[in-house]
């Protein structure tokens, strides 16, 4: 006993150290304590060192447990990044508390069980190597002590991961990327542990218990899984290039291919479609496929409509695999009214949980940030919505716009219905010798008036940001019909924006009529949120719709990449 304490208090940490030298002492407390108790309270002498010594050779601590102990101090001594040390040494140091795995002398049904939950961890894209899973199942028909202490510490170390990994995700998105300000929720690791002890059925604990508990991500996993035999068995072909297919066309060569290969996706009805012309329920399946991947629905094969149809399979499971990391980030429970904004879809929705299940009351298209602009992924709370705004143009844009302007002609601000504003009053454009001024040395600030050509539109919802982002109209009101819609500096620009004001202000009792009437006055008029609503800005490019399909976007960010390096990161550092 004396011997482990004096190895622990050489080998852990401070603040290790302390924690499981108190739990050895109070162990010794709790041997003697009965002992000592009734000498003191008759009045008699405290035990001699002689006897103390005695009753301290007779004050064992369990085998088992030392063994643990001793595993763990080897760990630390190992100079290891093991970050669930401090949790293992507090809970197995603490005598009340049990073993998890090991039942008596051997490995218990609960540890074959988690053996066989770490084994299929890819299932959820986690990878069983990660927990090692292979080792620990060596360790199952173990009988000597130290092995199966090891099989203690292993198993224990592989849950607080696992639990971590599917709560949480693998990574964490802000450190890979400044633009991703989503900070998931990860599981107390004692609370971890201590569940083990009063779980019955461990397979519901541990997966059911920290996997993310929304139908997205399980339509997620069961995507996966289609795709995963799809390209078990080979995947489909790759359409041949050429000339834009179009309908009535014959193509000997490419119509079979492009038949087969929205078969084998299901896109397509085997024997539907036959012969070598591009038309009827061929044209019709490309139609579906073009929708279900964001692009033009032309019925067409076109440059993107072929690259798309050539993303090969593999690509496809790697992309859902990545989204279903992204929706391990995600809340369980975004509120029970909520706008949600897909980056990569290019596209808004508000949601209402209605019972037990969710809604969606209104959607719309919206324009995003350019590459050079890239809008973030964050959440926040909706507290106000601005009509008539004016827009107090951006420094960047001040400077990187609208000042090589004025320098060829100062009168571009009234034509534009903006102010040139010093301290807060209007300065006369054309009394600045534009030519000597440069970015560093531009000291105003421009204020476009409320009205119909403003660049907010006539409508814009806030939620204060540290992006400083927010959804707003826009004059530009073509780009909506374009597939792809990433033209902003970073803010949100949805489609038909009264009719989501509408749906917001509905639900604190204002009408449709007051609203016109607000609008029309062309005043700027600020209406404050009774109760905020959750803005949820997110970056899916895979998902799959409550009827089943599965969708793809593009990765107009390159945030899959990222995420993609990230993790094969993390599984080399975790080698």
């Amino acid at each position: 006993m004396i011997s482990l304490a004096r190895t622990f208090a050489h080998e852990f940490p401070e603040k290790l150290r302390f924690g499981v030298l108190l739990a050895m002492l109070t162990t010794i407390f709790i041997v003697l304590q009965p002992r000592i108790a009734p000498a003191q309270t008759q009045g008699a002498a405290a035990p001699s060192d002689e006897a103390l010594s005695e009753e301290l050779a007779e004050a064992e601590f369990d085998p088992f447990r030392e063994s643990i102990l001793a595993v763990l101090a080897q760990r630390n001594e190992g100079g290891g990044q093991d970050r669930h040390l401090p949790v293992l040494a507090e809970y197995y140091s603490d005598p009340s508390n049990p073993a998890l795995w090991v039942d008596g002398s051997a490995a218990s049904q609960k540890a074959v069980t988690m053996v066989e939950i770490l084994r299929t961890a890819n299932l959820d894209v986690l990878d069983p190597d990660d927990y090692n899973a292979g080792t620990l199942g060596n360790l199952l028909n173990a009988e000597l002590v130290p092995d199966l202490a090891n099989l203690e510490v292993g198993l224990s170390t592989a849950l607080l991961d696992y639990t971590r990994h599917l709560a949480a995700g693998r990574i964490e998105p802000a450190k890979i990327n400044a633009e991703l300000a989503i900070f998931p929720e990860v599981p107390d690791p004692m609370k971890v542990l201590t569940g083990v002890r009063d779980a019955n059925d461990i397979v519901a604990y541990a997966t059911l218990g920290f996997e993310p508990k929304t139908a997205q991500y399980a339509r997620l996993r069961s995507a996966l899984a289609v795709f995963r035999q799809l390209a078990a068995v080979g995947g489909w072909p790759m359409v041949p290039e050429g000339e834009t297919l179009k309908e009535g066309m014959l193509d000997p060569v490419r119509v079979p291919v492009l038949r087969k290969r929205l078969e084998v996706a299901g896109f397509l009805a085997p024997g539907a479609h036959s012969g070598d012309t591009f038309n009827g329920a061929l044209m019709e399946a490309l139609k579906v496929f073009q929708e279900r991947h964001g692009l033009e629905i032309d019925g067409a094969v076109g440059p993107n409509t072929l690259a798309e149809l050539n993303v090969t399979v593999d690509e496809r499971v790697r992309q859902i695999e990545l989204n279903m990391e992204r929706r391990r980030w995600m809340q369980d429970k975004p509120g029970d009214f909520y706008v949600f904004v897909n980056l990569a879809d290019q596209f808004l929705k508000v949601v209402e949980l209605q019972g037990d299940r969710e809604k969606t009351i209104h959607t719309a298209l919206t324009v995003v940030g350019k590459k050079y602009h890239r809008t973030p992924v964050f959440s926040e709370m909706m507290k106000y919505i601005v009509i008539n705004p004016s827009w107090n143009v951006p420094f960047s844009i001040a400077t990187q716009e609208y000042l090589p302007k004025l320098k060829k002609d100062p009168g571009v601000l009234d034509k534009q219905n903006i102010r040139l504003l010093s301290d807060g009053r209007d300065v006369n454009p054309y009394a600045i010798n534009w030519a000597s001024i440069t970015p560093k040395t531009f000291r105003w600030q421009l204020q476009q008036r409320p009205g119909n050509n403003n660049a907010l539109g006539q409508i814009k919802f806030m939620f204060p940001n540290r992006f400083n982002v927010y959804i707003h109209d826009t004059p530009s009101k073509g780009l909506f019909s374009q597939a792809s819609r990433v033209f902003s500096h970073g803010c949100v620009r949805v489609q038909n924006p009264f009719d989501l004001a509408d749906v917001l202000l509905g639900r604190q009792g204002m009408s449709k009529s007051q609203i016109d009437a607000i609008k029309a006055k062309g005043v700027e008029r600020i209406v404050r949120l009774k109760e905020p609503i959750p803005v949820h800005i997110n970056y899916l490019t895979a998902w799959v719709n409550k009827d089943g399909t599965v969708h793809f976007r593009r990765d107009v960010y390159g945030r899959d990449e990222t995420l993609d390096k990230a993790l094969q990161a993390a599984r080399q550092r975790a080698s």
